[in-house]
């Protein structure tokens, strides 16, 4: 059963549109797509959680028809707005399903901005007004992309380095190089499930179960794939004290003796851990381990700090040169780097590693804030705008085409011109184009119909979400 009554789950302006939409409107067809934004691409991810969560059988009860009544009565102080027989008519006529079409590109393909990426439309006359009742709910699926686009990004910057300086075949743990620390940054659990599942669409590395688990339930796969490593927090190194913290990383060797482990360092003195504890206290039982030690900076300038932590461990532990030309630590030893971590950064990060002859390798990443939280729906400009509609069985080209002023007083065009008519989405070579549906009647339109009438008609799987997301070698643009 759902926890939340649909009907209330719109903006409050859109409950008098009903009566605001032209007389002898039948059909509204609206479409979602990413105007811009930091990046020249959207990965499109998400829908199918909202579809299954919020839209999919019968979508609202009579329950919550008569529970939102009397509520939206005392929002808008007037009973004129909300119009119950609406909502009454989808309930008699079509069980409480939603009779509408959306039609999306697959998940987790990446489309070049200023493309369609959604359709939406009513398929019963009397049903005009629900198209875009539903933006509320479904523009949501920004969110989850937004995500993906971000991670995929910092996958192609973490793929370039790796190809720039690391040792061939150390590509295959580029999945584990960006680890989600997100969970408890984001401002919700339903924003940790959805953020986590499209940071896993491109790594395996995460802390944030709720990304597990929503790709399990929603996305059809037995797969956990959010994997994690045993790892010490300050409250476990600072127990004994500044005198005390040698003795606490050795515990800590002890406990796992074997495999990954991963131990933040810097809870009094970074260099001096590095260099007197696990450089040479330590250093023995590191180098005997079967598995390895990951040391956890977390205060400082990143690059800064970590090219210092480099020159002591590469001191201390030793280093081959690989045939690209960079060091490379003992496979024992790793650096996690979770603080101050985003996408500039990283390009950053990495670019001061090879600079300094050091190869990607001996680096692997933490995000939280700026991977779940530090991003909004302008990140990448999402929209959804009308764009077709018929009106007194009149066929409608809908448009909007803002023109703007600069900060000079120079009246321009706006970025927020929108598409108009019936839309197609087009490959042509590796390019994503958006024309009108009339047009190349013989090339495949990459929208497919995923709801219609209350029915999910097409889902994907994880694996193949994943699949659809990957980045291939000509992706990767610095």
């Amino acid at each position: 059963m759902r926890q939340n009554n649909l009907i209330l789950l719109a903006d409050a302006y859109k409950y008098s549109h009903h009566k605001l939409y032209y007389p002898g409107t039948t059909k509204v067809y609206s479409y979602l797509e990413s105007r811009g934004g930091k990046f020249d691409n959207t990965v499109f991810y998400g829908l199918q959680y909202f579809l299954k969560e919020y839209l999919e059988g019968m979508a609202f009860t009579q329950q919550d028809l008569d529970e939102a009544e009397p509520f939206l009565k005392d929002v808008f102080g007037r009973d004129d707005v909300f119009d119950k027989d609406k909502f009454q008519y989808i309930l008699d006529k079509h069980n409480g399903k939603l009779p509408v079409r959306i039609k999306a590109v697959p998940e987790g393909t990446a489309v070049g901005v200023k493309n369609v990426l959604m359709t939406i439309e009513n398929t019963d006359p009397n049903c005009y007004w629900l198209t875009n009742f539903l933006e509320t709910i479904l523009m949501q699926v920004w969110y989850p992309s937004t995500v993906a686009t971000i991670s995929r990004e910092v996958k192609k910057v973490i793929s370039q380095f790796f190809n720039d300086t690391a040792s061939e075949g150390s590509e295959a743990g580029i999945e584990y190089v960006l680890n989600d620390f997100g969970f408890r940054g984001v401002s919700s659990v339903e924003s940790a499930g959805l953020g986590g599942s499209a940071h896993l669409i491109n790594f395996r590395g995460s802390d944030t179960l709720a990304g597990s688990v929503l790709a399990r339930r929603f996305y059809n796969t037995d797969q956990v794939y959010g994997n994690s490593i045993p790892a010490t927090e300050h409250s476990i190194c600072t127990l004994l004290g500044e005198s005390g913290e040698l003795e606490l990383f050795k515990h800590v060797l002890n406990t796992f003796p074997t495999g990954l482990v991963a131990c933040v360092s810097d809870s009094y003195d970074i260099f001096r851990a590095c260099d007197q504890y696990w450089g040479e206290n330590l250093k023995a039982e590191i180098l005997d381990r079967e598995g390895v030690l990951v040391i956890r900076p977390d205060s400082g300038d990143p690059i800064m700090t970590l090219l210092r932590i480099f020159d002591i461990l590469f001191e201390k532990f030793g280093f081959t040169v690989n045939e690209k030309g960079y060091k490379v630590l003992p496979s024992q030893i790793r650096v996690i780097q979770g603080d101050g971590v985003n996408y500039e950064a990283i390009i950053d990060i990495y670019a001061a590693l090879k600079n300094n002859g050091i190869s990607a390798e001996n680096l692997v990443l933490g995000m939280g804030g700026a991977l779940l939280q530090k991003l909004d729906r302008d990140t990448q400009k999402y929209a959804l705008k009308c764009s077709y509609a018929e009106i007194n069985g009149e066929e409608v080209i809908v448009q909007k085409r803002p023109v703007e002023m600069d900060e000079n007083g120079k009246i321009t065009s706006s970025f927020k011109r929108s598409k108009g008519g019936r839309l197609k989405l087009i490959k042509q070579g590796d390019e994503f184009i958006t024309v009108s549906s009339e047009d190349y009647p013989l090339i495949k339109d990459e929208l497919v119909t995923v709801f219609e009438d209350g029915q999910v008609v097409k889902e994907y799987t994880f694996e193949e979400v994943r699949e659809n997301a990957k980045v291939l070698n000509k992706a990767l643009v610095l």
